[in-house]
């Protein structure tokens, strides 16, 4: 990985306030957090985004991080490839560069996991991204949303609101996410896998 460029981490999501709260769209709030750890908002891009410049995480010893792009796709979940597209283009971002974060199923709930590439796990936000750019040799940071209760339906519960329980942990799990995408981008993904995937 070459030591210039700019960075692109993606939050995936649904637009709108019918789905702000929604399990699918933790990737979108995480960037949201992102943006507001580097003092600053997400406003509109032509990219069909929202988007911000920042500089992001700490390099060890202590100097700020690179500066990377945080966006969240303004399309619905199955589109969000062109826009993802739009802003590597924009900003010339390598898919080195790129870093998805979404929901994960098959995760616990509050557990974070990094990977590079592989499979999209039927996430449609992944295949169109995946589609879109011809790779899948992108970075992701999964949040675990857990399995649905009983028997719901797989996209049912993803497009419901956290529960209540699960708001109270929130702010723990955005944090933990948004740190291990800091992580990606100042140390690389070996570093954070080792930090986020060993037994608390």
């Amino acid at each position: 990985m070459s030591d210039d460029g700019t960075w692109l981490v993606v939050g995936l999501g649904n637009p709108g306030p019918r789905y702000a709260g929604n399990r699918h769209n933790v990737g979108a709030m995480v960037v949201n957090e992102l943006a507001a750890r580097g003092g600053t908002k997400l406003t509109t891009h032509k990219a069909r985004a929202s988007a911000a410049t920042v500089r992001i995480g700490t390099l060890p010893g202590g100097a700020p991080g690179p500066a990377a792009v945080v966006a969240v796709p303004s399309s619905y979940m199955n589109e969000s490839g062109g826009p993802v597209k739009a802003l590597m283009t924009f900003f010339s971002v390598a898919v080195d560069r790129l870093v998805v974060v979404h929901d994960e199923l098959d995760i616990p709930a509050g557990d974070v996991r990094l990977k590079k590439g592989g499979g999209e796990g039927g996430h449609n936000g992944l295949r169109s991204i995946s589609s879109a750019l011809g790779t899948k040799d992108y970075l992701r940071v999964r949040v675990g949303i857990g399995r649905p209760p009983g028997r719901m339906d797989a996209a049912d519960f993803v497009l419901r609101d956290f529960g209540t329980a699960e708001r109270k942990e929130l702010p723990f799990l955005l944090g933990d996410a948004a740190d291990a995408a800091e992580m990606v981008v100042t140390e690389g993904i070996l570093h954070a896998q080792q930090r986020f995937h060993s037994p608390a």
